[in-house]
């Protein structure tokens, strides 16, 4: 029920179509019912006496323009039914992608990627189908149902008796069958999400897959998800498919009470032949609506069971809003302190703790230590990607809590190990974080990056279209689109987490030098494992287990001759 109630919210907003819709059900139904009436009476004009061709053609005429209507209002109905199923179907999927971009990044790093895109393509596309059938066939099912009833009592009261007291198995055996195969559409639902997931995570690291020779253990793993999805999706079509052979014996049994009775009462001279022949027609249209309703109810069950997870997302608790009277961080300085910072990804795992710092405006940070040491996470929390447990981050004397994050963010400019690139021009990558840059700034930020040499090499240039993540490119090159990024965006703020990584050493000695001349006069965080590209660091924080073991310049801390100068010259023996 209460999918079923957030499914009608999305239907408010389209009540005029919907009761247009309803309107012609009525007059589809109202047609399609007079129909054997007219029959029955040209019937009855061929059986007593002579036959009177002049009446029957004119019966015939009115037919075909009964017929020629219904046809008509069937198709506009169709293309109304259709029109409101995917404005909803739009409707929810914007939603939903909306609600993905204002969602934390625990929900995200917590979850497969290939599961959430299951839940806005498949699932929301079979929600659309059960959603169809339904505006489809219920609406003209329930009108037909009624209207035949009233038909009915005006031809014979008996006989529509018996038929109202019989037709209700039908209805039993279709409830009884969609409540139990509900469970099972959604455990289907829940292995096709399943399934996606695995398919993107192989896809998208078939290199990796294919280098570790793991083709067999993936091809096993998706024959095991394969087997279920087979198993569960049988099971739940094989016990849906029951309702409409079930439905259709109650229908029968009804249609052989009709002809039974109706005989007799023809025998009895209560009935013409016509008006048999015009009941009989009436009661195979009576029990037809309830076989097509036992179907819908079927796809509504699926259809629910889809819906209900599409929901779940959207009702995901969204990231926490900025205050209304939040503070707007406009240019920063770059005074940055930390001051007893508490923060774990799982709260009975601790992570970073009592983590105290303080950063002049201007400053380069630079961040060592061993793997799972917390250097990325500090990152996390500086970012605001993830707020602290306890204690307080704060830039230019405000606590980031109490600022907007998108002020906050934009701010920093970011170049991380794994690059990310938007499918679209080369042009359109590098200017996203200054989308009104000029041609010549964008060259310019191309050219301190070292991007220009083989982006001018590329078939259409800056203007040549790449796919998603950066297509055929080298990870050295979409390494330096990005780089190109935050040369030409030019941020206050400065974190560059294994910015060069992918890049060969020279080209690396370069844009090293370029970034020296960008991070002059700017605060910058430096996430290095090549401890000789940080000597020139003003602070470096050597962090071991969340917290911040050693703080100092190069010189002081191999004087120390500690956990750094262990880390230093393990990169320089043989």
């Amino acid at each position: 029920m209460k999918t079923i109630k957030q499914v009608l919210h999305y239907l408010k907003r389209y009540i005029p179509l919907m009761l247009l819709s309803l309107l012609l059900a009525v007059f589809i139904v109202a047609f399609t019912l007079y129909v054997p009436i007219l029959i029955g009476r040209a019937i009855d004009k061929i059986v007593y006496g002579n036959v009177d061709f002049n009446a029957i053609i004119s019966i015939l005429c009115k037919v075909i323009v009964f017929v020629v209507l219904t046809s008509l209002f069937q198709w506009i109905m169709n293309v109304i039914n259709n029109k409101v199923t995917y404005h909803v179907v739009r409707d929810i999927r914007n939603e939903a992608f909306e609600k993905i971009q204002r969602l934390p990044l625990k929900y995200l790093d917590s979850r497969p990627q290939g599961e959430i895109v299951s839940r806005i393509i498949s699932d929301v596309e079979q929600f659309a189908d059960g959603l169809l059938m339904g505006f489809t066939q219920f609406f003209t099912g329930v009108m037909t149902i009624l209207g035949t009833l009233i038909f009915m009592l005006s031809i014979h009261r008996g006989i529509t008796l018996l038929v109202v007291l019989v037709t209700p198995l039908s209805l039993f055996v279709a409830n009884f069958i969609a409540k139990h195969t509900y469970s099972m559409f959604m455990e289907q639902s829940k292995t096709r999400g399943e399934q996606t997931s695995l398919i993107d995570e192989m896809i998208g690291n078939e290199k990796v897959v294919k280098a570790f020779a793991h083709e067999e253990e993936a091809i096993e793993r998706f024959d095991e998800v394969n087997e279920r999805l087979k198993a569960c999706s049988f099971k739940a079509v094989f016990y849906s498919s029951l309702t409409n052979p079930c439905t259709r014996f109650v229908n029968s049994l009804v249609y052989a009470i009709v002809a039974l009775t109706g005989s007799l009462a023809c025998i009895g001279g209560s009935m013409t032949v016509g008006a048999i022949t015009t009941f009989l027609s009436y009661a195979n249209q009576y029990t037809k609506p309830f076989n097509e309703i036992s179907g819908v109810i079927t796809e509504l069950q699926n259809a629910l069971a889809c819906a209900s997870r599409i929901f779940s997302l959207i009702e995901e608790p969204e990231e926490a809003e900025d205050k209304a009277d939040a503070y707007v961080l406009e240019h920063a300085e770059g005074k940055i302190a930390c001051e007893h910072v508490y923060f774990s990804y799982v709260p009975d795992k601790k992570l970073i703790e009592d983590f105290n710092l303080q950063v002049k405006p201007g400053q380069r940070v630079a961040i060592v230590g061993p793997t799972g040491c917390g250097k990325t996470t500090l990152i996390n929390l500086l970012m605001r990607f993830y707020d602290t447990d306890n204690g307080a981050i704060t830039v230019d004397n405000h606590i980031i809590t109490e600022m907007t994050r998108h002020s906050l963010r934009k701010n920093y400019g970011m170049v991380l190990q794994e690059t990310w690139l938007k499918a679209g021009t080369i042009r359109e990558n590098i200017c996203m974080g200054k989308e009104d840059a000029k041609e010549e700034e964008m060259i310019e930020a191309a050219k301190a990056s070292h991007a220009h040499s083989f982006i001018r090499r590329l078939p259409k240039g800056y203007d040549t279209v790449i796919g998603e993540d950066g297509g055929m490119l080298s990870q050295g090159q979409k390494q330096l689109l990005c780089i190109a990024r935050i040369m030409l965006a030019l941020p206050p703020m400065l974190i560059l987490d294994e910015a060069t990584s992918s890049i060969d050493t020279r080209t690396e000695l370069k844009i090293q030098n370029a970034f020296a001349k960008l991070m002059q006069g700017r605060t910058s965080f430096i996430v290095a494992h090549r401890l000789s590209t940080i000597q020139n660091a003003d602070i470096i924080l050597v962090m071991k287990e969340g917290k911040v073991i050693e703080q100092g310049n190069h010189e002081t801390l191999l004087k120390q001759n500690g956990f750094y100068s262990m880390l230093y010259n393990s990169q320089f023996q043989n």
